[in-house]
């Protein structure tokens, strides 16, 4: 039985409250990007900072790992965390947490008390962890409200436009970046590239804590918020309150979803059970394997995508610049793969995303991510030997626009329609958290193949070449094992049959009929 507040939900009309909670819940994913794209540039004024006596202005391979990986490794425990409690005791009571923790994370980046490089650095660690944390925690919990506010047909291009708030933190981290670079630079006269004044030690304070700037404007709303009425009426079994809670936000008529008949019986299973399992180890199986392979490759790829075009055309060696001019370039950079690939694959996205469908665009992404990798690697020296190198940048910006019009947004999209609403931000936590493992895995790895400067060491290729197929392999999991769910009631995934339990063995031997399958439920609808 389909309740009726939450048929008005499916059928409601796109509102001005829509509009508003893509604002509200795509704040923390701008958080996100701001200070993981703020830490490249970051790390460079820092090797100025403390590593300045050997002329090598370089943070050691090995700090630079455990910074990445301590916040990666808190974002991992944020989502499990956090995605747990979104289903145990509501997405609302825990949402404005996560975020009071993303801005103490970001001002406590900059609060360090002293100027000694350990202290400094293991600070930034700590803090940098509470603030994965945080990040990691708002993961599951903005896809799962903004999926449960959403009608069905929108709900796709909805999610996107929360996630494409990443696209515009990137550029804003770059933007900052280089606005406080030439302020301190003017303001220190230009220092010459062998003198770093001690001005750059507030530099990268400055930049990180702007970053909590954005995320505390949107504090308050997020605790105007009201629970999810799916949440409510499902988990909570209080329909009464589920509607009125609609009404507060959306234009609907209470007479409208004033319910007739009772509830139906609560779901007997619970979360990785063996029917738990039988009917959504599949899904959940599917969405953290392709989370984490491409998180595997776009955070290899992108956060040290200074790596790879270090001694181009692109950027000055670190001993033709000052300080601030490093990072300036280093963020300009950024900023130009942002504008020219990365924004423009988050609209795509968006626009299209319910349209074409999920499956498609993942397995699309995947594919033309792989071409980008293997056509940069394979021919690796020669693209760098070209005096402009245009065409290793359009093929490397060209990867980053099919990442994110593909499975880099669509891996956040899928695990908020999959399952039930009792279980739905813990699975979207763990497939999520799955997701930055594999960051972990290729950040780290891109950075330790990275640091070799022999001009013919052939790890960097390789390592392209491998990501290339990584990209492969997640073509090949999404067309197996992932379903699609274009135009499909969230509600669906609270029926009792065992179609899906079917559908699951039969995947094995058959997958265009399971396919096939999943689609006429969606028809059917």
């Amino acid at each position: 039985m389909a309740l009726k507040v939450l048929s008005a939900l499916d059928s409601a009309r796109t509102q001005y409250y829509h509009f508003k909670a893509i604002i509200v819940a795509g704040m923390g994913l701008f958080t996100d990007a701001y200070d993981l794209f703020c830490i490249p540039p970051i790390m460079r004024l820092l090797g100025r900072i403390y590593y300045g006596g050997s002329k090598k202005y370089e943070v050691s391979a090995v700090v630079t790992s455990v910074m990445v990986g301590t916040a990666l490794l808190g974002t991992v425990i944020g989502q499990l965390v956090f995605g747990y409690l979104g289903d145990r005791i509501g997405r609302r009571r825990v949402y404005g947490l996560s975020l009071m923790l993303m801005i103490l994370g970001s001002i406590g980046c900059g609060f360090s008390l002293s100027t000694s490089r350990t202290f400094v650095l293991l600070s930034l660690m700590f803090f940098r962890f509470v603030l994965g944390v945080g990040i990691g925690g708002d993961y599951p919990l903005s896809a799962t409200i903004m999926s449960e506010f959403a009608n069905r047909k929108t709900r796709g291009s909805f999610i996107a436009a929360v996630f494409s708030m990443q696209g515009f933190g990137i550029l804003v981290s770059s933007t900052v970046t280089m606005i406080v670079c030439t302020i301190f630079n003017r303001a220190s006269n230009y220092p010459k590239p062998d003198h770093t004044p001690e001005s750059a030690d507030l530099a990268w304070r400055l930049i990180l804590m702007i970053g909590a700037v954005p995320a505390g404007l949107t504090y308050y709303w997020r605790m105007m918020m009201p629970e999810t009425a799916r949440y409510t009426a499902l988990v909570e079994r209080n329909v009464i309150q589920a509607a009125k809670d609609m009404q507060k936000v959306l234009d609907v008529s209470l007479s409208q979803i004033v319910e007739e008949e009772s509830l139906p019986n609560r779901p007997s299973y619970s979360l990785f059970s063996k029917e738990f399992l039988r009917r959504h180890g599949r899904d959940l199986f599917s969405c953290a394997a392709n989370w984490f392979l491409v998180d595997v490759v776009f955070y290899g790829s992108n956060l040290f995508q200074s790596k790879i075009y270090e001694n181009g055309p692109y950027l000055r060696h670190k001993n033709e610049v000052n300080a601030f001019e490093d990072a300036f370039q280093y963020a300009k950079l950024q900023a130009i793969i942002a504008i020219c690939s990365t924004i423009p694959g988050y609209f795509a996205t968006v626009y299209l995303i319910d349209r074409v469908g999920r499956v498609k665009i993942q397995i699309m992404g995947f594919f033309f991510m792989a071409l980008g990798m293997f056509a940069i690697g394979i021919p690796y020296y020669i693209h760098r030997a070209s005096h402009a190198n245009i065409g290793f940048m359009f093929l490397y910006g060209l990867t980053f626009f099919f990442s994110n019009f593909g499975p880099n947004t669509t891996t956040f999209i899928v695990p908020a329609e999959l399952f039930p609403a009792r279980f739905r931000s813990t699975c979207h936590g763990i497939s999520g958290a799955a997701g930055k493992i594999g960051a972990i895995i290729g950040s780290v790895g891109i950075l330790w193949a990275s640091q070799n400067e022999n001009k013919k060491d052939y790890t960097k290729p390789a390592s392209l070449v491998i990501l290339g197929g990584i990209c492969i392999l997640g073509m090949i999991v999404t067309y197996f094992f992932t379903r699609e769910t274009k135009g499909r009631s969230l509600e669906e995934n609270e029926n009792e049959d065992e179609t899906t339990g079917v559908c699951i063995l039969r995947c094995f031997t058959n997958p265009c009929i399971c396919r096939q399958a999943s689609n006429n439920q969606v028809s059917d609808a």
